[in-house]
């Protein structure tokens, strides 16, 4: 396996509503793209870290899309972060589970014919989540993360941390309140991609 180099090319200042933190610019000689990782406090030699691996979702992060959780996920995990006495969230240019957001819009034709988001990835040729961690982990070495407390439902990012030499703790779960536009999406995840969801959120089932 080719041996990837990430290097933290810029650092700024970024308070937000959740807390003070810094924004580390990311480059790299795997898939050219700028990852960026937002860290709260000084995580240098700290373990139990709390960490989330936030794949890029402009239609969620950026428009507000209710077709899926992502968007409401980010913030929660700020907030989780923000509240903590450190942390780390590491948003990574992984558009579409890793597809893109041309692809990712053509599936989202295919999804409203019918298909789930599985299904619509297939179609268009791809995995069904096509994202890569090894970036995340060297990112979080990089920073001097020694374990870490993931925020995530998804265990495969936690076996894929884990593969790449990251210690994994614990993991802290971050389930979101569900919409009529997102329900099918949520149950996609834990039916077909063993995402750990409770498909329960107020009251409600999905």
């Amino acid at each position: 396996m080719k041996q990837i180099h990430v290097k933290n090319t810029v650092c700024a200042r970024l308070p937000n509503r959740h807390g003070e933190f810094l924004l580390y610019y990311y480059e790299n000689d795997f898939d050219g793209k700028e990852h960026l990782a937002l860290v709260k406090g000084k995580v240098q030699g700290r373990s139990h870290v709390p960490v989330r691996l936030h794949s890029e979702c402009l239609t969620g992060d950026v428009f507000g899309s209710k077709r899926c959780d992502c968007g409401e996920q980010l913030e929660e995990a700020l907030h989780l972060i923000g509240q903590s006495e450190y942390g780390v969230l590491l948003y990574l240019r992984q558009e579409g589970r890793g597809i893109g957001l041309f692809k990712k819009l053509l599936a989202y034709n295919l999804q409203d014919q019918g298909l789930d988001t599985v299904d619509a990835n297939l179609q268009l040729g791809h995995e069904a989540d096509e994202r890569d961690y090894r970036i995340a982990a060297l990112i979080l070495k990089d920073l001097g993360v020694r374990s870490v407390r993931l925020i995530t439902n998804n265990p495969h990012k936690i076996e894929e941390l884990e593969q790449y030499g990251i210690c994994v703790t614990e993991r802290i779960p971050i389930e979101v309140d569900h919409n009529l536009e997102n329900r099918e999406y949520l149950r996609t995840k834990a039916e077909r991609m063993a995402h750990l969801l409770s498909l329960k959120k107020g009251g409600e089932s999905v």
